[in-house]
């Protein structure tokens, strides 16, 4: 990666209501995949390709993910940074309150709970030469169930099996421009209204990613990713 990395926000203070199995104790980033919480895994991606300043976005349970961060074995080079952005604050209002830490250049975003084994520094090469304020990673993911084929007189002609979607969805795995900061206040839901102002202004472009990319939402994401780390975890690219 030619040049100074990009700093890189990771949206950790998210409740995780839908992994209430895990996080009754624990905040989000801190549920675990094989051994390691899974906000670990999110550093280590970008790590492992040149990235080595990292700010986490605290917010529910944040002394949890301070402690983990001051006491992880980070690899060499790599500082990890916490900063407390509300308890109940939406995901646009964290990168608002954090906005002294990268208005002045490039910086990356994206959530504490997706692993993918995305080409980061094709993407910030392809978010520089668009030149526009943002970058977004979109993915077909998998659908949860097998689609039946119907053809004429409701005849079934086959099945497939967990197919991947149609239609492209937010991946996160950001680039952003410090002029995307204006179109962020407290109360900003990331998701909502600045990347749709962006899209309107024509702004925000994609970068599509096809290889592997799972979030992790519920209870039987976070098995699927355990199991998948006991084997060959696509999202592993470290050493």
């Amino acid at each position: 990666m030619a040049g100074t990395p990009p700093d890189v926000m990771i949206l950790c203070g998210g409740r995780g209501t839908r992994l209430q199995e895990h996080t009754q104790t624990l905040p989000k980033p801190l549920v675990e995949i094989g051994g390691r919480p899974i906000v670990w895994h999110v550093v280590r991606i970008y790590a492992a390709q040149g990235f080595r300043r990292f700010v986490l976005l605290t917010g529910h349970k944040s002394e949890a993910v301070e402690r983990f961060a001051a006491e992880a074995a980070w690899p060499d080079g790599v500082d990890v940074e916490c900063v407390f952005t509300g308890e109940e604050t939406p995901t646009g209002g964290r990168v608002h309150r954090a906005a002294d830490r990268v208005r002045d250049r490039t910086f990356a975003l994206t959530y504490a709970d997706g692993v993918a084994d995305i080409d980061l520094a094709a993407e910030l090469a392809h978010h520089r030469r668009h030149g526009d304020l943002a970058t977004m990673t979109v993915v077909r993911p998998e659908l949860q169930f097998g689609v039946t084929e119907i053809g004429e007189d409701d005849r079934v002609s086959g099945f497939h099996e967990k197919p991947r979607s149609d239609h492209w969805i937010n991946g996160g795995f950001f680039f952003l421009e410090p002029g995307v900061l204006d179109y962020l206040d407290d109360s900003s839901v990331l998701e909502r209204e600045p990347l749709e102002g962006l899209a309107t202004d024509g702004k925000l472009h994609v970068w599509r990613h096809t290889g592997f990319w799972e979030c992790m939402d519920t209870y039987k994401d976070a098995v699927t990713l355990n199991d998948l780390w006991l084997g060959q975890a696509p999202w592993r690219v470290w050493d």
